[in-house]
């Protein structure tokens, strides 16, 4: 695996935490503290934080809603960077806003469109240079902005349908994480079952499940420490006894035998290269998210 330097900041959404169910009216992740931690994980008092809400439907009005989150959290050199092509991924000033910014905040909405949009541009190599070498550099994604960080990227697919092959679509994003899958607002849509078939499909992989309002801090890359009021279940294959996924037809329900899982919630950690869990004991204070 190689060395990482920054810090990277999946968050699972929370669509409903807000005024409405638009995300138009969604003030993300105040009440719970994750844009909080976000900005205290950056190098420097006051960050350049770049919000880029590529995925999202109404880029506007989503890009102005975490304007107003950072300023209320005391941030004051905030800009929003509206790519809506891979022509503007390509701009001058678009590269320059990357190169200068503490902090990068990709929003929710269709993370197909942030891979297809920045997937190998100009800013992507951009992005993927700094994380990988500057200490401090923080990439942080709510929702699509979370599960487009993963090489291998849940696309889309059925939460209806578990364990039916075919419940997910795969397709790639943009490889910061390429050890795990991502898959967000995980417990208020029951995807247990689409990420199943994700890590069947690539067991040498880890399925990360983030429920709303919790998030991890991944730092080198290596080990990750969870954050929120809610869960995360971690998928491990690695010691599948049985898993038919590469010889069943569509449609067909799934075996898998001895897929290890873990629910982990504020406070815990893990490592991604041993695997191993760090549980916060039962009597400690939980941390600030």
């Amino acid at each position: 695996m190689q060395k990482i330097k920054g810090i990277l900041i999946p968050i699972g959404g929370n669509e409903d935490k807000g005024k409405g169910e638009s995300e138009v009216y969604t003030l993300e992740f105040i009440e719970g503290g994750i844009l909080a931690r976000v900005v205290a994980e950056c190098s420097v008092k006051d960050p350049k934080i770049v919000i880029i809400p590529t995925a999202s439907s109404i880029p506007v009005e989503v890009g102005e809603n975490y304007k107003k989150a950072f300023t209320k959290l005391g941030c004051t050199d905030i800009h929003v960077l509206d790519i809506r092509s891979k022509e503007d991924a390509e701009k001058i000033e678009s590269i320059e806003l990357i190169r200068s910014a503490n902090c990068i905040m990709f929003s929710g909405g269709d993370q197909s469109k942030i891979a297809e949009k920045i997937g190998n541009t100009k800013i992507h190599k951009i992005i993927n240079d700094r994380y990988h070498n500057e200490e401090g550099f923080v990439i942080a994604g709510t929702s699509a902005g979370a599960m487009a960080m993963s090489k291998e990227m849940i696309s889309g697919g059925s939460s209806t349908e578990a364990f039916i092959k075919g419940a997910v679509n795969m397709d790639k994003g943009l490889g910061l994480i390429p050890e795990l899958i991502i898959d967000t607002h995980f417990i208020q849509r029951g995807r247990f079952g689409r990420q199943s078939e994700a890590v069947a499909r690539f067991p040498e992989l880890l399925g990360i499940g983030l429920a709303e309002d919790t998030g991890l801090i991944i730092k080198k890359g290596v080990e990750f420490e969870v954050i929120g009021s809610g869960m995360i279940i971690v998928f491990d294959p690695k010691n599948l006894g049985h898993n038919n996924e590469r010889v069943l037809e569509i449609g067909t329900p799934m075996t898998m035998t001895n897929l290890v899982v873990h629910v982990l919630s504020s406070g815990d950690r893990f490592n991604i290269e041993t695997r191993k869990v760090k549980v916060l004991p039962l009597d400690a204070e939980i941390p600030f998210i």
